[in-house]
């Protein structure tokens, strides 16, 4: 096998620039090779396009054999597979094995979703019978993150092949080592060729796939990126839009009585892969008052007891770095812009890359805070003086991905659900917690009501509606109004 390039069953270089992925902790290179050109990309969808036929009419066990081996490549290769994701994302090795886990799983919790939400079921009517049955949309494009770049992208793709849609698969620029590998097991798997394809690039290569004649594209990635695709296309209702975007997501305390209890699952939210996930805490709301200062002030000790380190330390740590230092000074710039009153900095960690940052908390109450999502482990707090004020500062936001209560008053957690505007919303756990078997996607800027996870299988096929009669038969008793 040679290049990075996956398209119609054959591995080959690109025709493009070349593209370089990095270790953050260490700066040194982990993948290398040629981005695709606009020729490479109107290549590999149309390789999508020509398999598509054959790829949807095989039967659904036909397509469950396939990614069933699929499941079982990648658990054989998870070791390597979760290093060489350490590697490239900077994330501790318990984080990647993990993403591995999700990985795996998503085979069979795809394959129950399909069944649940996108099966056949039939109805008798009084002429036959009433059948919905689902059909697959054709060439998927999928561009992936980097956070999550085995797990997110793998959770468009297996629903996504399961309904019979064929992928042209674009992984983001930051990680394209993980695309490669994901794609090297469904290879290996069996799928046809054509069946799956694989470009690599940035921008460009982006902007070249959603150029093609594309059925469907299924992304994850940041508000800004989402809302250009809209526009995009808007004159394309026949395009399918999933898009699980970013979030500036509140985390709300109140009725509460350890402060260091509450001080973990802020932590839990706000710092877990170095605030690199979507539904990430970005904002703490606390009473103004005496046991509010106890949680900020334990939320700050904890903070600086988190360990921070490379993936590949003596010792186990709890964040590694941002993606690069292009973010991380990126973060700490905006950062530091904000206003407000610091409570602990963005810093540097000695010794570390400048990829590596220190958890960050601001005080920002009475501070008008733009509202976006710094994509880092920084956390804004913001103290007010009752539930009610607590409530209209966590829904000020254009966002609505995730949202949790820290409280022990049940009555707290009804209101708090009834009126929060949110997609994920949590109580005494962390913002981040979400599972496969449930939809993950928001509202407002963070996505276009199309949840993916389990609600996948939803936006990878269409339904359609069959009235049916095993035989002609006389019906003009049912005509009105006939003369002569």
């Amino acid at each position: 096998m040679s290049g990075g390039l996956f398209i119609d069953g054959k591995w080959r270089s690109g025709q493009g620039a070349e593209l370089v992925s990095t270790d953050p902790a260490t700066e040194e290179a982990v993948w290398r090779g040629a981005t695709a050109s606009q020729g490479d990309v109107a290549e590999a969808v149309a390789a999508a396009r020509r398999a598509f036929p054959g790829w949807a009419d095989r039967s659904r066990e036909e397509r469950i054999a396939i990614l069933r081996r699929y499941k079982e490549i990648l658990t054989e290769r998870a070791p390597a597979f979760a290093e060489a994701l350490s590697r490239e994302t900077g994330k501790a090795l318990w984080e990647t094995k993990a993403e591995l886990g999700s990985m795996t799983g998503k085979v069979d919790l795809s394959i129950r979703a399909y069944d649940e939400r996108t099966g056949v079921t039939e109805n008798t009517m009084p002429f036959g019978r009433a059948v919905l049955r689902h059909r697959a949309h054709g060439v998927m494009a999928v561009l992936g993150p980097y956070n999550f770049p085995g797990h997110l992208p793998n959770g468009h793709i297996v629903p996504a092949l399961l309904a019979g849609d064929t992928v042209v698969f674009k992984p983001s620029e930051e990680t394209p080592l993980a695309g490669q590998l994901m794609v090297e097991a469904l290879e290996a798997a069996g799928v046809p060729a054509g069946v799956v394809n694989l470009v690599q690039g940035g921008r460009e290569t982006g902007q070249a796939l959603i150029n093609q004649e594309i059925d469907g594209l299924l992304f994850t990635g940041s508000a800004a990126a989402g809302a250009f695709f809209r526009r995009h296309f808007a004159d394309r209702p026949d395009v399918i839009l999933a898009l699980e975007l970013g979030g500036n997501n509140p985390l709300v305390v109140w009725d509460a009585e350890d402060a260091d209890a509450v001080a973990a699952l802020v932590a839990q939210s706000a710092f877990i892969t170095t605030g690199q996930r979507c539904s990430c805490a970005r904002r703490l709301i606390v009473p103004d008052d005496a046991f509010g200062q106890a949680v900020i002030d334990a939320t700050a000790a904890l903070a600086d007891r988190l360990s921070i380190g490379a993936w590949n330390g003596q010792d186990e740590v709890f964040m590694g770095p941002l993606i690069s230092a292009r973010a991380a000074n990126a973060a700490r710039a905006t950062a530091s812009a904000m206003g407000g009153k610091p409570i602990r900095s963005l810093g540097a960690v000695e010794g570390l890359s400048e990829a590596f940052v220190t958890p960050g908390l601001i005080d920002v109450t009475g501070v008008d805070i733009p509202d976006e999502e710094l994509f880092a482990p920084w956390l804004q707090v913001r103290r007010v003086k009752d539930f009610d004020a607590a409530l209209k500062a966590a829904n000020a936001t254009r966002y609505g991905l995730s949202a949790g209560l820290i409280s022990n008053e049940a009555g707290r957690w009804d209101q708090f659900l009834k009126h929060i505007r949110a997609g994920v919303v949590n109580w005494n756990r962390p913002t981040t917690g979400a599972a496969g078997s449930m939809p993950f996607g928001g509202l407002g800027a963070s996505g276009n009501h199309r949840p993916s996870a389990y609600y996948a299988a939803d936006y990878c096929a269409y339904p359609v509606a069959s009235f049916e009669a095993e035989a002609v038969v006389d019906t003009f008793k049912d005509i009105k109004g006939l003369r002569g």
